[in-house]
């Protein structure tokens, strides 16, 4: 091994891995914008936000890179230190982390009506996301790299909560998929689109978060645990477009098919949610048979619904 693998080496493969993740989060939030979804706008506020926050995560680390290995070449010692993007890490992650849990939350509620669980959930998140914004606070003041163990306080919860999040929010989607069998198939279509994305949340933001948790405690001194933490955040966003962009592949499998569901395209959207009982295409025409929306509106007529379902007959 080199005399500097387990430091600036272990830290650049992060960076390699997070610029790759940030690569993937740029197409997938292309294809939402394309995709022209008529989502609310705390949604697409959100989707912005993520794609902001990861724009300027993954570009501050890449300018630690670039101070570690060319800035300070012949000086070793800054190995020692951690510049501002380090410290600031945590700081994204907890952000990334919380809206995520809270879309999925919010989700969640909306699907089982169990209000209960979603005040546990966002509790849960919310505090994690405290623990974590105050790890980043904290190692901005003390910047000595050997010295980070003594927040070592604030690491565990902070990852532990996150982790714990991850998994409810995984548990209770998979038992809503599994309970929903027998019935109808717009509401399996919703929920198996949400246990999709948060397996992967679930599986993956926490097996990075265990290992930035273990390397933490067993190897302060090394930047292994900074390897782990840098793509959680891109990891998150990730799959929360995969998520919303589901939908886009549904829609098309429907249209393809000839059968058209609205319930994926109003899980989102800005607009009321109709009762479609019927709706076919039949020799290149659509046929709609309404049923009263909630409110007492009708369902749109087939032109509107055109332009809103990007159903093209």
């Amino acid at each position: 091994m080199g005399e500097y693998d387990k430091t600036i080496g272990v830290l650049i493969v992060g960076i390699f891995f997070n610029t790759y993740l940030y690569g993937l989060v740029m197409y997938q939030y292309a294809r939402y914008k394309r995709a022209k979804f008529n989502d609310k706008w705390p949604i697409k506020a959100m989707v912005v936000f993520l794609f902001l926050l990861d724009g300027v995560h993954s570009a501050s680390i890449i300018y630690m890179a670039w101070d570690y290995v060319v800035t300070n070449y012949t000086n070793p010692e800054a190995l020692l230190w951690s510049p501002w993007p380090f410290p600031f890490t945590p700081i994204a992650v907890s952000l990334a982390a919380v809206t995520t849990q809270t879309f999925l939350a919010l989700r969640i509620r909306r699907l089982s009506g169990n209000s209960l669980l979603f005040g546990i959930i966002i509790a849960l998140s919310v505090a994690s996301f405290a623990f974590g914004v105050t790890c980043g606070i904290k190692a901005w003041m003390i910047s000595y790299i050997p010295d980070l163990i003594k927040i070592r306080h604030l690491v565990i919860p902070w990852l532990v909560l996150q982790v714990i999040v991850d998994v409810i929010v995984t548990a209770t989607l998979v038992t809503l998929n599994a309970r929903s069998c027998n019935k109808s198939s717009k509401t399996i279509n919703v929920i198996s689109q949400l246990v999709f994305g948060a397996k992967q949340t679930g599986l993956f933001a926490a097996i990075f978060a265990l290992c930035d948790l273990i390397s933490f405690l067993a190897a302060p001194t090394m930047n292994l645990y900074g390897m782990f933490a840098m793509p959680i955040g891109r990891i998150y966003t990730n799959t929360l477009l995969a998520t919303l962009l589901s939908r886009e592949v549904s829609r098309s499998r429907r249209a393809t098919s000839g059968q058209v569901n609205l319930e994926t395209e109003t899980e989102f959207a800005a607009t009321p949610a109709y009762t479609m009982t019927n709706v076919r295409l039949d020799e290149g025409k659509l046929d709609v048979h309404d049923a009263p929306a909630s409110d007492g509106s009708r369902a749109p007529s087939p032109e509107q619904f055109k332009r809103t379902s990007g159903v093209h007959v």
